[in-house]
């Protein structure tokens, strides 16, 4: 297959070749996380659950806590009822959780468990809540399945007392604990009284005290999830993983929403800080002005080492448009760009933020693999690889620069502190791509033919 023209591996439809993507319930379980005194709970296999567990604490350097059904082959048969009303009695007396958060897998999905009905004749203690969505892993991605827990909390929880609390609604998407502690940063620069849902940080980038805790103190709160719907304003970071718990929302509560791109790079991150302050009437802090000023100064200083480099992009729909959009802006040709998600709508945006640059010959896919960049690479090759781990095997094999970005990382430490989002996280990015360029050329050269490129 490696031979194939560029046509027909584009056309392949029967089959997933290194996928781009992994399943729904990795990323409901994530935003699950995301909510305090909350438990993630996979309806289904106890391997489904142990593998999605597995993926979150090998990024995130930190236990993915969650239960499961653990069907067996009479659950698969005559569904599995009966094991998810054991499994929560259970779960109640021995982890105590505030909140069950109950997503689908694979098989309750194909046999058709009707979850709404197994949590109406559930004993619930008082106060406490058991929440569910639906996460086929053969449709969609981690991206989707996100959405949908993000969603499902929105449609069990939030409320609209009409009573307005001043406050602006951000659903930050599926990034690192990291990004949404610098959307909060943002938020308390320019003095904004917010609610971030979910909230990972302070849960899978908790301090190590010496004392485990089962629920770290970090999460979005079940009565800030409910005040949701008394708020001014959402702003949904993303249109494939944060738009529809906003239109959720809109439709429940009548809250209001404005649909942006990731706050990566300079473009999106200004759309986003003016979008907080045409709303709010805020003014912008010194602050984020210094931190955008050194942003620009970054990108000119380094502005020798990315011109008309071409760049290989591969990760999340919502992601990669504004990473596409901020590569261009430090002089760099975005070359082939893939996500694993399905959508039709990323090859429309990013096909536009070509064209708008004059770029032209470059290849944009949804529900691709990174057997298909590979391929496209083997053809043409590029000078830097942006995406999560795998990609390594395709910047070994073919000697190029990869720099790690996305879902998942596995093998690497530290990134779960360091942001992608805002100014900062754009600083770092550029860091980290230009790094990865010089070592090429540092390796590739003598010492007084780098020397002379420095």
């Amino acid at each position: 297959m490696l031979d194939a023209t560029p046509k027909e591996i584009y056309d392949r439809k029967a089959l997933t070749i290194n996928p781009a993507k992994t399943c729904q319930p990795v990323g409901a379980m994530y935003a699950a996380l995301g909510v305090h005194n909350c438990l993630p709970h996979s309806h289904g296999s106890q391997g489904c659950c142990s593998f999605h567990r597995t993926i979150l604490s090998r990024t995130y350097k930190e236990p993915a806590m969650a239960s499961t059904s653990s069907f067996t082959e009479g659950a698969s048969v005559f569904g599995g009822g009966s094991n998810i009303k054991t499994a929560v009695t259970n779960i109640w007396k021995l982890y105590d959780p505030d909140i069950i958060a109950v997503h689908t897998t694979c098989l309750s999905e194909t046999i058709g468990d009707d979850l709404p009905t197994y949590i109406n004749e559930m004993d619930i203690p008082e106060g406490k809540y058991v929440i569910h969505t639906n996460t086929p892993s053969y449709v969609g991605s981690h991206v989707t399945g996100f959405s949908n827990m993000v969603k499902g909390f929105i449609n069990y929880l939030a409320k609209n007392n009409k009573t307005k609390n001043g406050k602006i609604n951000v659903i930050p998407g599926f990034v690192s604990p990291a990004d949404m502690r610098e959307i909060k940063k943002i938020l308390k620069a320019m003095d904004i009284p917010y609610i971030i849902l979910p909230d990972t940080s302070g849960v899978l980038d908790a301090p190590t005290t010496g004392k485990f805790e089962m629920y770290p103190k970090g999460g979005t709160t079940i009565a800030d999830i409910i005040d949701t719907g008394n708020s001014d304003m959402t702003i949904a970071l993303g249109k494939v993983a944060s738009e529809d718990p906003a239109v959720a929302l809109e439709k429940k509560c009548k809250v209001p929403f404005k649909t942006l791109n990731a706050p990566i790079g300079i473009d999106a991150t200004d759309n986003f800080v003016f979008e907080l302050a045409k709303i709010t009437g805020k003014q912008i802090p010194e602050s984020l002005e210094e931190e955008r000023g050194q942003l620009v100064d970054l990108m000119i200083d380094s502005y020798q080492y990315f011109n008309g480099k071409k760049v290989a992009i591969a990760g999340d729909p919502d992601l990669v448009i504004s990473l596409t959009e901020f590569v261009i802006s430090l002089g760099m040709i975005p070359k082939y760009v893939i996500t694993g998600t399905p959508g039709e709508e990323f090859v429309r945006k990013v096909n536009a933020i070509l064209a708008k640059a004059g770029i032209e010959g470059s290849k944009v896919k949804a529900l691709g693999d990174l057997f298909d960049m590979h391929q496209w690479i083997k053809n043409e090759s590029v000078d830097l690889i942006i995406g999560n781990s795998y990609c390594k095997y395709i910047a070994r094999e073919e000697n190029i620069p990869h720099v790690r970005f996305g879902f998942p990382i596995i093998d690497r430490y530290g990134h779960y502190y360091c942001p992608d989002f805002g100014y900062a996280g754009s600083i770092r990015l550029v860091e980290k791509i230009s790094n990865a360029i010089l070592d090429k050329i540092e390796r590739e050269c003598s010492e007084e033919d780098f020397e002379a490129v420095r």
